[in-house]
């Protein structure tokens, strides 16, 4: 046990010398890089169709025999040569091959995606015409006003140019969420994807009673009634809460207007409660267009177009590549640590 100890206290005092190091490092290239330009990522693009005729490959090769196998070659290569006649009689009638773009949104609170969605719809734009279609695998549970109607914004750049816009929601699509795929010209989700909740909440802690009994004062200062209406720490007046709530509700008038904007089939004054609907009852209540998952989609897709997955991938400096080092340098002689001194111990 003795050596164990020390030889947890030499791990530890290694990886110290080496972290101190690495934090060192990071200083210097952080003072060096300020005025200089910020970095930037690169657009990312891979065929989807190839992924899937790899594993389609994959799996004919586990399950067919040999005279299935050699059936399927000739198949295959009849296939390929009516392909390559049909290209050839597509390019001289200059009708080429439909492009179908993917893009996939991970929504947070901030809407953080929108960074890259920018950049993605950005590069998509130089090539895509109304021939094409643009797919968004959406996934969020809403957020900030302003950072979701900002996405939203983001997503009108692509019909605007009469490119047609399909919405795919295979877990989430509620409230900025739903917000972003009332823009698509079809929207579809998954049996039990979570759609709707076309409302706006608040939520504001107050400890003013808690400063009170303790004999502590918060002032606020402002110029203009309305520039503070409720505080975390200050009294709230009745006042101050009404108002508060008028901007809720006229916030939720906007968002309902949206919806009735982009979904007119929509009857908003019986959805727009907050509520939220699974794939099914959101098709009777014309939230969405189909009961159908993003995978399935795609691949009804793949036969008929070119699938290309568009992403926007933020190149990380060596400043930032020396830090990650360093956060997984200590999260690693925390776990080595832990596992030394718990040997035959259970939680």
């Amino acid at each position: 046990m003795e050596f164990l100890s020390q030889y947890g206290l030499f791990l530890a005092k290694a990886v110290t010398i080496v972290v101190a190091i690495l934090f060192v490092v990071v200083g210097i290239l952080a003072a060096s890089s300020k005025g200089k330009k910020e970095h930037r990522g690169q657009i990312e693009v891979s065929l989807l169709n190839d992924h899937y005729d790899d594993a389609e490959d994959i799996i004919k090769s586990f399950v067919l025999d040999d005279d299935e196998r050699k059936q399927e070659q000739k198949a295959l290569k009849k296939k390929l040569k009516e392909e390559k006649k049909a290209k050839k009689k597509a390019s001289d009638e200059d009708e080429p091959k439909k492009r179908i773009y993917v893009l996939k949104f991970d929504g947070d609170v901030k809407a953080s995606a929108v960074a890259s969605l920018r950049e993605e719809i950005t590069a998509i734009l130089t090539m895509a015409t109304p021939a094409d279609e643009v797919v968004l695998c959406l996934e969020s549970p809403g957020g900030m006003v302003h950072t979701y109607g900002l996405a939203a914004s983001q997503l009108t750049r692509i019909t605007s140019k009469d490119i047609p816009l399909t919405v795919a929601v295979d877990a989430v699509a509620a409230s900025g969420g739903y917000m972003m795929a009332c823009i698509g010209n079809k929207i579809l989700a998954a049996p039990f994807a979570i759609i709707g909740s076309i409302g706006v909440v608040a939520e504001v802690p107050n400890f003013h009673r808690l400063l009170k009994k303790n004999d502590i004062d918060f002032e606020t200062f402002t110029a203009g009634e309305h520039k503070r209406t409720v505080t975390m720490f200050g009294e709230n007046t009745d006042k101050g809460k009404a108002k508060f709530v008028q901007e809720l509700e006229d916030t939720h008038e906007l968002f309902k207007s949206f919806v009735s904007e982009h979904r007119p089939q929509v009857n908003v004054a019986a959805v727009a409660t907050g509520e939220i609907w699974y794939g099914k009852r959101a098709l009777e209540n014309n939230l969405i267009d189909d009961v159908q998952t993003s995978d399935e989609y795609l691949m009804s897709k793949r036969k008929e177009a070119n699938i290309y997955t568009v992403t926007f991938e933020e190149k990380k400096t060596l400043q930032e590549k020396l830090g990650m080092a360093a956060r997984l340098a200590t999260d690693g002689v925390v776990n080595q640590l832990i596992e030394r001194f718990s040997h035959n111990r259970h939680f």
